[in-house]
């Protein structure tokens, strides 16, 4: 394999999955991966189930500073056409809210039945190899050898050549997986545009008095409408002792800028106002915070109190002012929180940006202006909202290449 009509570089979900689809082909494929083994990221997804995709896929769960650009290979390679690879392979699953698929047993199936389909398709799979340099043949002002290899890769157990290189490097999320930011440099050796990474689909942090009371409150979910941005999902939040996590704010945060406020309703079933001058009428003799443990727990209620009534801790319902009981509606309505920032690549589930899709063809994933070199999966800036689209995206980019490479 010294010499290979395609070498992939990266084993992860859209690497893998575009070299069987080259092979099947009958493309020569080698995949070269720097980890111990390929995958990492595939099982320890969706808590070791691997949240494979969705039922629900749109290009309207998808960011991209082009949204048009993912809707050709969605298209092309669908969730129904893998949930039927999925099912060929005899792999259960279950669909749990939002129309996500999980293994019911381990993600181990999903990266089985990848190894599976590249091992039947004949496709070679190197572990351990860090790649040093990779060149072209115009790069090096050869022409490419008679076969048509355009590319060469010295790499720390030798010299590879191929016709077709395709990068499915990944992000810089999660680097204990051994994340790293290769592909972003090959992109710009190529001359090819990058835009500004940062971390998706992960954890606020606080600097102010919000971190006390998240790490009191620290393990408490809580069904929110979470906004930013004229974005906002209806999921939960959870307190951690850093901050907020939970689904709400991991899909919020792709959309959050630094410096910005995120909005909170508390209540989203609710309507505050009337909800609180209903109870003075009705529960005249009660206090506030006994009757929003009923909707609330007992722990944030307090929380809650001290922050904003507590003046009225101990008044009756009938005591306190209209007014201030709409400005308490206001703040479980509308919540405000700052955050100082977030967890960063370290838990981040996704890299956001990355390649500028523009340089890209969307049928080919292959670069406009370096004929033969394509890029899949995250290193691209496409990025998925949480729920299996992600893994979606790098089912099909990588079907997309691989149909071409």
């Amino acid at each position: 394999m010294k010499n290979s009509d395609v070498i992939i570089v990266g084993g992860g979900a859209a690497g893998l999955f575009c070299a069987f689809t080259a092979a099947q082909r009958g493309q020569s494929v080698l995949v070269l991966d720097s980890s111990n083994k390929v995958g990492k990221k595939i099982l320890m997804s969706g808590g070791g189930r691997c949240n494979f995709t969705n039922l629900d896929i749109t290009p309207e769960n998808y960011l991209c500073n082009n949204p048009h650009f993912c809707i050709s290979a969605l298209n092309r390679y669908n969730q129904w056409q893998f949930i039927e690879l999925v099912e060929s392979h005899g792999i259960a699953y279950h669909e749990r809210k939002h129309g996500e698929l999980f293994c019911n047993e381990s993600a181990k199936d999903i990266l089985t039945m990848l190894l599976e389909e590249c091992q039947q398709a004949g496709v070679v799979i190197k572990t351990k190899c860090e790649i040093k340099s990779v060149t072209a043949a115009d790069q090096a002002g050869e022409p490419g050898d008679k076969e048509g290899h355009r590319y060469s890769l010295q790499t720390s157990i030798g010299a590879y050549h191929c016709k077709s290189l395709v990068i499915a490097t990944g992000g810089l999320s999660i680097p204990t997986m051994g994340a790293s930011g290769f592909g972003y440099e090959i992109a710009e050796q190529f001359g090819l545009s990058l835009l500004p990474r940062t971390a998706g689909l992960v954890p606020f942090t606080f600097s102010d008095g919000i971190k006390q009371i998240s790490d009191t409150l620290s393990g408490l979910a809580v069904d929110v409408d979470m906004s930013v941005n004229g974005v906002s999902f209806r999921e939960n939040m959870l307190f951690t002792h850093r901050g907020i996590s939970g689904p709400a704010a991991l899909q919020l945060s792709s959309y959050w800028k630094p410096g910005q406020s995120i909005t909170v309703n508390l209540l989203p079933d609710e309507d505050a106002c009337e909800l609180l001058l209903g109870y003075k009428k009705t529960s005249a003799k009660s206090l506030l915070r006994n009757l929003l443990s009923q909707h609330l727990s007992k722990g944030l209620v307090l929380a809650l109190q001290a922050l904003h009534w507590p003046k009225y801790a101990e008044t009756a319902m009938a005591e306190i002012p209209d007014a201030q009981l709409l400005a308490v509606a206001q703040q479980l309505s509308g919540w405000q929180l700052k955050p100082s920032g977030t967890e960063g690549y370290r838990t981040a589930e996704v890299t956001l940006c990355g390649v500028d899709t523009d340089q890209l063809s969307s049928k080919t994933m292959e670069c406009k202006t370096q004929p033969g070199l394509y890029f899949v999966g995250e290193v691209v800036d496409v990025t998925g909202h949480l729920g299996g689209y992600n893994f979606q995206w790098a089912w099909a980019s990588g079907y997309a290449a691989g149909q071409y490479v």
